[in-house]
């Protein structure tokens, strides 16, 4: 297990401009065929309301992506079911109780424009080429590019609500590169000599377009206010795209699990997101299902769970509300907010200015085969495993310092080029350790190491599924084989140990040749070696992220784990007996000194087709945690509950039992 040392420590600044950490986004997408708008809007109903769920900033609404506006302006138009300013009523009402009020601006989607425009609309996929969508015959929204003259209505809109309302930031809404191919983005890229025939062309096409974007609409904010906080959301935080996560102020990670993101995604974008030195929140709902839900609500359990899991990763948290079109905000919703951010409040106080503490990365695949998705697959099964293994884990891109991890994952498909093979040796001899998989590791142009991992890569094998055959460096798995259904890489060991073997199916499935429901058994005398591990090297030939982020099989977790504690041996900075559906984080407050080891445990489960949901507390007991320190804590307590915890401290490990856990529980080590 690792020694900790608080020296070094990178922490967002201190002061007023850093994040709430209890915030409401109130979306108010009203269709203009609905009148009485705000009609039921009350001061002291709205001031209530936020009391009860103990909001301090609360996101609202100048502009939707019906395209309306929801106060006087020039710029725009007024909600015609509107007749006093909604906006300016609602900051008054907000101010007056000490609420923040940045102001969303849907940017992306504007419905009444798009209806009068349509030569302005972004076609970015054939599927959007057809009559239904271009003909506006079925119900929803359509995406408007940035190309053309929208972006000067929408820069317009902007410095109005500025001008007018002076807000403390400003929240732009659907932002995304987009492989665009309308008339204005052809026009665009034979003007720079591109060809609109050409994908690789229109990407790039897009990407400038959605830059010249950010740089317009932060200027005008700039224009007023130096320090208006600024986001462009695209529901994703994109790894790798750095330059675009550059022009927000901070970041919300937009991630409702039970809205398509999942209960995976959250972990591995806040585990990227904080190594890029911005504050940041997560974005989940009070929705049973997702944004625009009128009348469907979470269990509080759930949002409880998902606080704590906020505060765990380092994030302040913001919760997804629709006001209904009279603006007579909802008590049964905001009772729920204020069941989870009750106990955030109580908590604020050991979860700020926090530094995570890690001893693995996982080098992201998505930031070097972005994919536009919410969960890339390979990234997915590795933060699964280390979840569920218990390990301290960032995830960075190719940018970022290796030298702070012991070991670097690297996940299914990273082929290198010279520059980054160049990083890897450099870490590999620092003393840095390497666990890789599948492709990666290969060369971008062919299939050879482009470092040294102590084998001869003999090329993809023919058979698919494969098998994996045990040795005895995976002692905790069974002699036996076991399906591996992604390609497999045979190799020759050439240093080091043999860390798996492979065996061939008798064949292929095909039509002309097939055994029982499914694929074949595997051929005996057909093994190979499929695996190498040495002193800072561990390579294994499969897939084996994306086989469990589809699969799910035991078998590729154990591979994984067995390979973790042969390369990370004593160096682990925490163990604990929490199980599999737990999750551990240690985060360092370096000004008060102390570390806060955050313990979560749930258990979800499948309502209706997909809906996965949280509703019952189910505690754990006697949860043991073992973390390395350099020296004795003066204190270990539970909090917020201040209760003093016994604990062991000897050779250098402290020792604790956490007496019971309910969904989320915090020990601060004092030192």
């Amino acid at each position: 297990m690792n020694t900790i040392h608080s020296d070094g420590a990178v922490v967002v600044k201190k002061g007023e401009k850093t994040m709430k950490f209890r915030q409401v986004h109130l979306d108010f997408h009203t269709s203009g065929a609905i009148d009485g708008i705000g009609s039921a809007f009350n001061k002291e109903q709205f001031q209530a309301a936020l009391k009860a769920g103990h909001v301090n900033s609360i996101t609202l609404f100048s502009k939707c992506h019906h395209g309306y506006a929801y106060h006087p302006s020039e710029a725009n138009e007024m909600h015609p079911g509107l007749s006093f300013d909604l906006l300016g009523a609602e900051i008054e009402a907000c101010r007056e109780i000490g609420v923040n009020t940045p102001v969303y601006l849907s940017a992306g989607l504007d419905e009444k424009l798009a209806v009068r425009h349509p030569e302005w609309l972004c076609l970015y996929s054939p599927a959007l080429m057809n009559a239904d969508y271009l003909e506006f015959k079925t119900p929803g929204y359509h995406l408007l590019c940035f190309n053309t003259p929208y972006l000067d209505i929408l820069c317009a809109q902007i410095e109005e609500v500025m001008r007018r309302y002076h807000p403390v930031g400003i929240f732009l809404d659907i932002c995304a590169p987009r492989d665009c191919t309308c008339e204005y983005c052809k026009k665009r890229m034979l003007e720079r000599g591109m060809d609109p025939n050409n994908p690789a062309d229109v990407k790039r096409n897009g990407i400038e377009v959605y830059e010249e974007y950010c740089s317009r609409t932060n200027a005008v904010v700039r224009k007023y206010n130096p320090d208006a906080t600024i986001f462009h959301n695209g529901g994703h935080i994109c790894r790798g795209q750095r330059k675009h996560a550059a022009f927000d102020t901070h970041h919300e990670l937009e991630s409702l699990p039970t809205g398509g993101w999942g209960y995976d995604h959250f972990p591995i974008s806040a585990s990227y997101t904080r190594t890029l030195g911005y504050d940041y929140l997560g974005m989940t709902g009070k929705f049973h299902t997702t944004w625009g839900e009128f009348g469907g609500f979470k269990h509080p359990n759930a949002l409880r769970y998902e606080a704590g899991l906020n505060l765990a990763f380092g994030a302040k948290m913001s919760i997804g509300d629709q006001a209904h079109p009279t603006v007579k905000l909802n008590m049964a919703t905001y009772e729920l907010i204020g069941a989870a951010y009750a106990e955030v409040e109580a908590k604020e106080a050991w979860c700020d200015h926090v530094k995570a503490v890690t001893d693995v990365a996982i080098l992201s695949h998505e930031a070097f085969s972005p994919s536009g998705a919410f969960n890339d697959i390979p990234d997915t099964g590795a933060a699964r495993m280390l979840l569920e293994g218990k390990y301290l884990f960032d995830v960075i891109d190719q940018y970022a310092d290796l030298t702070p991890y012991k070991i670097l994952v690297l996940p299914d498909g990273i082929r290198f080029d010279e520059e980054l093979a160049g990083r890897i040796r450099d870490y590999l001899a620092k003393g840095g350790k390497i666990l890789a998989t599948g492709a990666s590791c290969l060369k971008k142009d062919k299939d050879e190491f482009a470092v040294d991992l102590g084998a001869e890569m003999l090329g993809k094998s023919e058979f698919k599924p494969s098998y994996f055959v045990p040795t005895a460096l995976t002692p905790d798995i069974a002699p036996t084989e076991y399906v591996m259904y992604t390609d497999l890489y045979n190799v020759r060991v050439t240093s080091g140990r043999c860390f798996a073997r492979s065996a061939d199916p008798y064949f292929n499935r095909t039509a002309e040749h097939f055994c029982s429901h499914q694929h074949t058994p595997n051929r005996p005398g057909s093994e190979r070696e499929a695996g190498v591990l040495t002193e800072n090297v561990c390579y294994i030939g499969w897939d084996i992220f994306t086989d469990y982020a589809t699969k799910g099989e035991l078998h590729n977790k154990k591979i994984f784990l067995a390979a973790m504690d042969a390369l990370l041996g004593e160096s682990k900075t925490l163990s604990t007996s929490l199980p599999d559906r737990g999750i551990v984080t240690l985060n360092e407050q370096p000004e008060q000194n102390r570390l806060v080891n955050h313990l979560l445990f749930t258990a979800t489960s499948v309502r209706g087709t997909n809906t996965e949901v949280i509703e019952d507390v189910i505690p754990l007991y006697d949860v043991k945690v073992a973390v390395r320190l350099d020296k004795a804590p003066k204190r270990v307590y539970l909090a917020p509950q201040n209760a003093d915890l016994p604990y062991e401290y000897k050779g250098g490990v402290l020792r604790y039992t956490v007496p019971k856990l309910e969904l989320h529980q915090m020990v601060v080590i004092d030192r």
